[in-house]
């Protein structure tokens, strides 16, 4: 038996609950923080104070925060994903012989998973690195990769955006991931109401459609609205953000909301340390040996004028 024919073999023993478990999976909570997440984005058209003060929130879960990512975010994106290459494989389009909506709709389905995948991990790749380990991301950062730091939340983004091919990689990169991922998300909630019956009907699916479409491209705008947020600032905006952003640290880090995290910071990177209360007052004692002594010369008459 053949490892293809081995796995349909699988699939079509366990199809109800893998088919149901793959589309949970792309709802909740995929498809819930995508929407949280592009919102939050967006905010940043309401200005740097708005979009990092919900920065500040979420990266005020401190040691908690990694489970939360790898647990509702990164192992069942990875599961969805894998799942979704594999149901690609085994399955079979027949666009070919009909030219039906739903048959494009299905097509369209598995190639906007496939871009969004790839999107999503560069997308984490760019901002985030994959992995918070100082040996890894010191051969990514030179790379161009891990360039989010989130207490100069939107600086950092422009900044980051602006990398690669004279600032044009990165926000046609992101504009084609988002989209996709949008139609992935709203025609993927239509596909998954028929998965769990909950519109069988001509009349319900048609009624199911149209709620769809109105979600997607109610996401679609908010999306797009999240990515000129972050590749529209020019030097002046990014610089007066950075101002802000230290601000709100400063008032941040009195407050309790955040924890003082030099990694989380852009003024980390490449930052001398300023010297310690020693070494100043050293300097100053070495300064008034040297000044002292030639304040004295010029006071005291030499040989030659008495």
């Amino acid at each position: 038996m053949s490892e293809l024919t081995r796995s349909q073999s699988i699939f079509i023993r366990h199809e109800f609950a893998i088919r149901r478990l793959h589309s949970l999976l792309g709802i909740v909570p995929l498809g819930l923080y995508m929407c949280i997440h592009l919102t939050t984005n967006a905010s940043l058209l309401n200005g740097t104070e708005t979009f990092q003060r919900a920065v500040y929130y979420i990266h005020s879960l401190g040691a908690a925060l990694p489970l939360v990512e790898w647990g509702g975010i990164f192992l069942p994106l990875l599961f969805h994903a894998i799942l979704g290459v594999w149901i690609i494989k085994t399955g079979k389009s027949n666009l070919g012989n009909y030219k039906f909506t739903g048959n494009k709709r299905y097509t369209w389905q598995r190639w906007t998973g496939l871009i969004a995948f790839v999107f999503l991990m560069f997308h984490v790749l760019h901002l985030h690195g994959w992995f918070h380990f100082g040996p890894w991301l010191a051969v990514m950062k030179p790379l161009g990769f891990a360039q989010f730091y989130p207490y100069n939340a939107a600086s950092s983004l422009a900044l980051a955006m602006d990398q690669w091919a004279w600032g044009l990689f990165w926000p046609a990169f992101y504009l084609i991931g988002v989209w996709a991922t949008v139609f992935h998300l709203a025609n993927g909630l239509w596909t998954a109401g028929i998965t769990w019956g909950l519109w069988i009907s001509p009349a319900a699916q048609e009624r199911a459609t149209k709620v769809c479409v109105a979600f997607g491209v109610l996401l679609a705008v908010i999306g797009t609205a999240a990515w000129w947020a972050a590749v529209a600032p020019g030097p002046e905006q990014i610089a007066k953000a950075r101002e802000t952003e230290d601000i709100m640290f400063e008032a941040a880090l009195k407050t309790g909301l955040v924890y003082d995290m030099p990694e989380k910071r852009y003024e980390a990177e490449g930052e001398t340390a300023e010297p310690d209360a020693d070494d100043v007052d050293a300097i100053i004692i070495e300064e008034t040996i040297i000044v002292e002594p030639t304040a004295e010369t010029e006071t005291e008459p030499s040989e030659s004028e008495s």
